[in-house]
């Protein structure tokens, strides 16, 4: 998969100088990165209103900061709904192993424990951004086929349902008691509004994308 060009990770450390040298390694490996040098700050952006990750972006979170830790920072993106489009790295110190590998088990991305190697980081915050992206495209898929489904009347749901089921257009028909002819002129219009033109691309269309 080819990585945006607008990729984002957020950088969010207490230490200036933790940020400036992840800051410098990710330009390095032509990646963009944004600094926040509070989890407060961090929060501060994602309870915008209508605050949404609408590019592949990634979050490097270190778990011991000020009054909110990274940790509790994690929570309030798990509450938000933003995880599987904002995956979370941790970066932590020894002692905050068994924190991190808590973290994991409830969906954080990964951890890292200082001193790492930033071979092995940058990959995994390329395979992070990856995951993003992926997750953006489905949700974006959904969104899509959401406003294609609510210009459907009932009777055109009824008649996609069956069609996706492999019903003939007489078999709907007779189900639904009413002439082939209508069912043809429901057919065409639900493929013209789903913006498919045959039942093949409808079940497609309906079907989660693939995520291999």
């Amino acid at each position: 998969m080819k990585r945006s060009s607008n990729a984002t990770v957020y950088l969010i450390d207490d230490d200036a100088g933790v940020r400036d040298a992840l800051a410098w390694l990710l330009r390095s490996r032509r990646l963009l990165s944004e600094p926040f040098a509070s989890a407060e700050a961090f929060v501060a952006l994602i309870d915008r209103p209508g605050f949404e990750i609408r590019e592949p972006a990634c979050a490097l979170l270190d778990v011991r900061m000020g009054a909110l830790s990274g940790l509790a920072l994690f929570e309030r993106v798990v509450e938000r709904g933003l995880l599987s489009t904002l995956p979370v790295i941790f970066l932590t110190g020894h002692a905050d192993v068994p924190t991190a590998v808590d973290a994991v088990k409830r969906g954080a991305f990964d951890f890292f424990e200082k001193p790492f190697s930033d071979n092995a980081l940058v990959d995994r915050i390329e395979a992070a951004l990856q995951r993003s992206a992926q997750a953006l495209g489905e949700r974006d898929h959904a969104r899509e086929v959401g406003v294609r489904l609510d210009s459907l009347t009932e009777r055109e749901r009824e008649i996609m349902q069956r069609i996706i089921t492999g019903l003939a257009n007489k078999q709907i028909a007779d189900e639904l008691s009413i002439s082939v002819r209508t069912v043809e002129v429901h057919r065409a219009r639900v493929f013209d509004k789903m913006l498919v033109k045959s039942a093949v691309e409808l079940v497609n269309l309906l079907r989660a994308p693939d995520k291999t």
